[in-house]
């Protein structure tokens, strides 16, 4: 990659001017509501769990480690509306696309093309960044080698290997994936493209920011009705981290403007790290964790550590339970039509389950309320997996596929839907 002490500084106008290089390489990804969402996200849990009822929502709301605890106390009453930037419709199917070309991009400018053709690039991924340097490399002609975990899902095998990419299989662990890097870095000479902890990387991921932003404030000018009353613009963003990459990002690129920033992760096996390193003052350097979120599974890096632990740039980090995730994500499907990775619905699931998050929300927004945008960071996943998330017993799945009636009886019928 380029040396770190010839990058631009991170700051909102070097976002700005990534975004202008990597514009023709990817897409303005859409913004979309969904009021049913918004308005559960405003019900407190009490009021929207069946097992507290009335169950007024027709919601499964996870209010706890264990779903069927005491939800009376969650009584959370924030008011937000909601805006979903899509970037599970991003190229790749995912943000990644933006730091991946950013970053190659300055690579091409600093070195020539020719020499990084003649070198190629490589890099460690559990999938979407992997996805995401295999198409910027095809799209330059350059040869791109991906170290990917042999337990990565097959939609993500399958998309890298589709741009021509040499894939390379490591462990699971940081540590086990940088050692495969080395050895290919030794064979071929190849410049490491990082998924996250470079100014080049994050300055790209950031770029999606600035189209939230704008697309907000487009869709709050054209149908105010759609935001809360009077506000004309973004309040917060709730952004997930796992390497940290976008979460610097969209920090560097919101600074200054007034806007709210906070991270989401994942809690199981330790998965919050970041979370945990703010609590400790000090960032944690490994994480081993099989959270459905796979794409959050890395700890934070150095430069986005640099970047979040700045108290103007970042408001806070929440962590949610692997079933708060599985709810937030079957409710983007079912409620708002989004097709969605596990990973992208974790800021979802802090907004609807997390109730420290609720309460600071509902204090700090008062009466008026928020316009919070929410980052959809991926959609790289398949329905057979999603099936496997949500697996139930025989007779639940028969039920949900119609196949047997509410009376228990087994009948086939050709009724138009």
């Amino acid at each position: 990659m380029t040396d770190v002490s010839t990058c631009p500084p991170l700051t909102r106008q070097s976002v700005r001017e990534a975004h202008n290089r990597i514009r023709p390489y990817i897409h303005r990804t859409p913004v979309a509501t969904c009021e049913t969402i918004s308005i559960l996200a405003s019900t407190p849990q009490a009021e929207r769990c069946p097992s507290s009822g009335p169950n007024t929502a027709a919601e499964t709301a996870p209010h706890d480690h264990n779903v069927t605890g005491d939800a009376g106390r969650y009584t959370a009453r924030p008011t937000v509306k909601l805006f979903f930037k899509c970037e599970n419709q991003q190229r790749i199917g995912a943000f990644k696309a933006r730091g991946a070309f950013h970053a190659l991009g300055r690579l091409i400018e600093a070195d020539g093309l020719e020499s990084v053709k003649k070198k190629g690039v490589v890099t460690h991924s559990s999938g979407n960044h992997a996805q995401a340097l295999a198409l910027a490399a095809k799209t330059h002609g350059v040869p791109a080698h991906i170290v990917m975990p042999s337990i990565s899902t097959p939609s993500k095998i399958a998309g890298t290997k589709s741009h021509g990419a040499n894939v390379i299989f490591s462990g699971s662990t940081s540590d086990e994936r940088e050692a495969v890097v080395a050895e290919v870095i030794k064979e071929t000479g190849a410049t490491l493209v990082p998924p996250y902890d470079h100014p080049d990387i994050i300055l790209g991921q950031g770029t999606q920011a600035l189209e939230l932003e704008e697309q907000v404030k487009a869709i709050l000018e054209n149908d105010p009705a759609l935001g809360i009353a009077g506000r004309k613009r973004l309040d917060a963003v709730i952004v997930p981290i796992g390497g940290g990459g976008m979460l610097s990002g969209i920090c560097t690129a919101l600074h200054g403007t007034g806007i709210k920033v906070f991270g989401a992760e994942p809690r199981f096996e330790g998965a919050n790290d970041a979370e945990q390193g703010l609590k400790l003052g000090k960032r944690v350097e490994k994480v081993k964790t099989l959270t459905i979120a796979d794409g959050l599974r890395t700890p934070v890096g150095e430069i986005p550590w640099s970047v979040i632990t700045d108290k103007t740039k970042l408001a806070g980090i929440y962590s949610v339970t692997e079933e708060q995730i599985k709810a937030a994500l079957k409710l983007a499907m079912e409620r708002a039509k989004l097709f969605i990775e596990p990973s992208a619905a974790v800021p979802l699931a802090v907004m609807l389950y997390n109730e420290d998050f609720r309460k600071m929300v509902e204090q700090e927004a008062g009466d008026e309320g928020w316009n919070v945008g929410i980052i959809l960071s991926g959609g790289n996943t398949t329905v057979e997996a999603i099936a496997k998330l949500f697996a139930s017993p025989k007779h639940e799945e028969e039920r949900a596929g119609a196949k047997v009636t509410t009376n228990e009886e087994r009948v086939a019928e050709n009724v138009a839907g």
